[in-house]
């Protein structure tokens, strides 16, 4: 894995963050706030064409148990992404980092999708969007299948739009039962470069459609 410090020595910015994404490496930061910048080898991506939910989950998509959102709260998803996991007092996501991708939420490039259960925040992803690109960040749930519910949205609406690449930067278990793989760096920056080259949108007609069909 190739890890380097922070471009440079100011606050992070969205336009850090764009540059980033584009040449291929993101952020993290350690338990000191200190923040590196990160390109796996080899990285993983999970192909958007080939997805299909898995067989656990398709009853709890079809009974709609959840309201999928998008955008409503983006830094309520950070935040609540950033929270301590079970068991582990530690977090990559700082404020400085919050700070940021908010920052680039703003500027329409950064983007949640969220589950509701009577109008309350239960579970949700973020990420980036850039071209034909779209990069997993993180997620959380509060109850079982929240954050399954949003995925499975966000890759209906990667395929409904024509997107190229769904980059999810690290392999583990969590990512490994929606279909991920692991491509060498050299591959990823060809994906990376052809994607985008794409103009793709990611919007909330997109899910409308979905949810309408």
């Amino acid at each position: 894995m190739s890890v380097s410090p922070k471009i440079n020595t100011n606050k992070l910015t969205a336009d850090d963050l764009i540059y980033g994404y584009m040449n291929g490496i993101f952020p993290m930061a350690d338990t000191d706030g200190t923040l590196y910048w990160y390109s796996p080898d080899p990285r993983a991506i999970i192909p958007i064409e080939t997805y299909r939910p898995p067989k656990s989950l398709r009853p709890v998509i079809n009974k709609k148990l959840f309201e999928v959102r998008i955008n409503t709260d983006f830094e309520a998803v950070m935040r609540c992404c950033a929270a301590a996991r079970k068991g582990d007092s530690e977090t990559w996501i700082s404020e400085e980092i919050i700070e940021a991708y908010c920052e680039l939420h703003h500027m329409g490039l950064a983007y949640s999708v969220e589950t509701y259960i009577d109008n309350r925040l239960v579970g949700g992803l973020y990420g980036v969007s850039i071209g034909g690109a779209f990069f997993g960040e993180s997620m959380f749930y509060k109850i079982p299948d929240a954050s399954k519910v949003a995925f499975h949205y966000l890759m209906e609406i990667l395929k409904h739009q024509g997107f190229e690449l769904l980059d999810t930067q690290f392999i583990n278990d969590n990512v490994r039962r929606f279909g991920a793989i692991e491509i060498p760096r050299g591959e990823y920056v060809k994906a990376l470069k052809k994607s985008l080259e794409k103009r793709c949108h990611f919007t909330e007609t997109a899910l409308e459609h979905l949810f309408n069909n």
